[in-house]
Protein backbone atom coordinates (compact mmCIF):
# COMPACT_ATOMS: atom_id res chain seq x y z
CA UNK A 1 0.00 0.00 0.00
CA UNK A 2 1.34 3.36 -0.88
CA UNK A 3 0.86 5.80 1.44
CA UNK A 4 0.91 9.71 1.05
CA UNK A 5 1.98 13.17 3.10
CA UNK A 6 -1.65 12.65 4.78
CA UNK A 7 -0.60 9.22 6.35
CA UNK A 8 -3.83 7.74 3.97
CA UNK A 9 -3.15 5.52 1.06
CA UNK A 10 -3.29 7.11 -2.38
CA UNK A 11 -6.18 6.94 -4.43
CA UNK A 12 -5.90 4.89 -7.87
CA UNK A 13 -5.43 8.63 -9.13
CA UNK A 14 -2.63 9.79 -7.75
CA UNK A 15 -0.92 6.41 -7.80
CA UNK A 16 -1.88 6.59 -12.01
CA UNK A 17 -0.16 9.50 -11.80
CA UNK A 18 2.77 8.41 -9.98
CA UNK A 19 3.39 5.26 -11.73
CA UNK A 20 2.42 6.91 -15.21
CA UNK A 21 5.11 9.93 -14.97
CA UNK A 22 7.65 7.18 -13.52
CA UNK A 23 6.95 5.14 -17.07
CA UNK A 24 6.55 8.08 -19.25
CA UNK A 25 10.03 8.93 -18.01
CA UNK A 26 11.98 6.31 -18.09
CA UNK A 27 10.30 5.74 -21.66
CA UNK A 28 10.97 9.11 -22.82
CA UNK A 29 14.57 8.92 -21.33
CA UNK A 30 15.18 6.14 -23.43
CA UNK A 31 13.61 7.51 -26.73
CA UNK A 32 15.50 11.28 -26.06
CA UNK A 33 18.43 9.61 -25.92
CA UNK A 34 18.28 7.99 -29.27
CA UNK A 35 17.58 11.28 -30.84
CA UNK A 36 20.36 12.79 -28.71
CA UNK A 37 17.48 14.81 -26.31
CA UNK A 38 17.77 12.70 -23.11
CA UNK A 39 16.11 15.71 -20.95
CA UNK A 40 13.39 17.19 -23.70
CA UNK A 41 12.64 13.16 -23.55
CA UNK A 42 12.34 12.71 -20.23
CA UNK A 43 10.47 15.89 -19.61
CA UNK A 44 7.70 15.20 -21.98
CA UNK A 45 7.27 11.33 -21.26
CA UNK A 46 7.17 11.91 -17.85
CA UNK A 47 4.51 14.44 -18.32
CA UNK A 48 2.56 12.97 -20.51
CA UNK A 49 2.73 9.29 -18.46
CA UNK A 50 1.44 11.46 -15.76
CA UNK A 51 -1.55 12.94 -17.42
CA UNK A 52 -2.26 9.30 -18.59
CA UNK A 53 -1.82 7.43 -15.35
CA UNK A 54 -3.85 10.27 -13.83
CA UNK A 55 -7.22 9.64 -16.46
CA UNK A 56 -6.94 5.89 -16.18
CA UNK A 57 -6.30 6.54 -12.08
CA UNK A 58 -9.58 9.01 -11.99
CA UNK A 59 -11.96 6.20 -14.36
CA UNK A 60 -10.35 3.39 -11.75
CA UNK A 61 -11.65 5.59 -8.94
CA UNK A 62 -14.93 6.09 -10.46
CA UNK A 63 -15.33 2.53 -10.82
CA UNK A 64 -14.61 1.80 -7.02
CA UNK A 65 -17.20 4.59 -6.03
CA UNK A 66 -19.47 3.20 -8.35
CA UNK A 67 -18.89 -0.25 -6.76
CA UNK A 68 -19.14 1.07 -3.25
CA UNK A 69 -22.85 2.63 -4.13
CA UNK A 70 -24.07 -0.52 -5.23
CA UNK A 71 -23.00 -2.54 -2.73
CA UNK A 72 -24.33 -0.11 0.25
CA UNK A 73 -27.86 -0.45 -1.97
CA UNK A 74 -27.70 -4.21 -1.74
CA UNK A 75 -27.10 -4.26 1.75
CA UNK A 76 -29.76 -2.09 2.76
CA UNK A 77 -32.28 -3.83 0.35
CA UNK A 78 -30.88 -7.03 2.03
CA UNK A 79 -32.11 -5.53 5.31
CA UNK A 80 -35.38 -4.63 4.32
CA UNK A 81 -36.34 -8.24 2.63
CA UNK A 82 -34.92 -9.42 5.96
CA UNK A 83 -37.16 -6.85 7.75
CA UNK A 84 -40.37 -8.20 5.51
CA UNK A 85 -39.71 -11.68 6.31
CA UNK A 86 -39.63 -10.81 9.95
CA UNK A 87 -42.48 -8.58 9.62
CA UNK A 88 -44.87 -11.41 7.53
CA UNK A 89 -43.62 -14.50 10.73
CA UNK A 90 -45.47 -11.94 12.70
CA UNK A 91 -48.29 -11.60 11.07
CA UNK A 92 -48.63 -15.22 10.62
CA UNK A 93 -48.66 -15.61 14.25
CA UNK A 94 -50.96 -13.19 14.62
CA UNK A 95 -53.09 -15.16 12.64
CA UNK A 96 -52.75 -18.37 13.80
CA UNK A 97 -53.71 -16.98 17.29
CA UNK A 98 -56.54 -15.24 16.03
CA UNK A 99 -57.91 -18.39 14.29
CA UNK A 100 -57.42 -20.10 17.10
CA UNK A 101 -59.17 -17.80 19.69
CA UNK A 102 -62.61 -18.29 18.87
Amino acid sequence: MVVGCSGQALSNRERGVVGGAAAGAGLGAIIGAATGHAGVGTAIGGGLGAITGGVIGNEADKTDAADAEREERLRRQEEQLRQQQREIEELKRQRSRDTYSY
